[in-house]
């Protein structure tokens, strides 16, 4: 008896690792932006030709001063400020594109490499 519940509750994990799985897929096709929408967006692909400019700092100095802790790090790709994300107390590097207009910014975070434009909220 006890081997059979023991066989039934493995069952149950690997499904439950499955669909665990499969949740991260779709998280991650989910924020993902299509083909066609990314050609559409001119400050993207005008980011794509250009050099990313040189870092301002190595952390969001907005957070420093007011003794935050960043969640995760944004660089300016038209001037270099790096701000901190969305998920920061601070929002620092919003807070730069509502300040200047500044329109695309990519992760500043070791392994990543994705871009974000806010005008056209498209995220490659």
């Amino acid at each position: 008896m006890l081997e059979q519940v023991l066989a039934a509750l493995d069952v149950e994990e690997a499904l439950l690792t499955v669909s665990a799985m499969r949740s991260e897929r779709v998280a991650v096709a989910e924020l993902l932006t299509p083909p066609w929408a990314q050609e559409e967006c001119d400050h993207l692909r005008v980011s794509d030709s250009t050099p990313d400019p040189a870092a301002l700092s190595d952390t969001c100095l907005a957070c420093v001063e007011s003794g935050q802790n960043p969640v995760a790090l944004r660089l300016c790709l038209t001037c270099g400020h790096v701000g901190c994300c969305d998920s920061s107390e601070g929002k620092h590097a919003t807070a730069h594109h509502e300040l200047t207009n500044h329109p695309v910014i990519r992760s500043f975070e070791a392994g990543e490499s994705w871009r974000w434009c806010y005008i056209d909220e498209v995220l490659t």
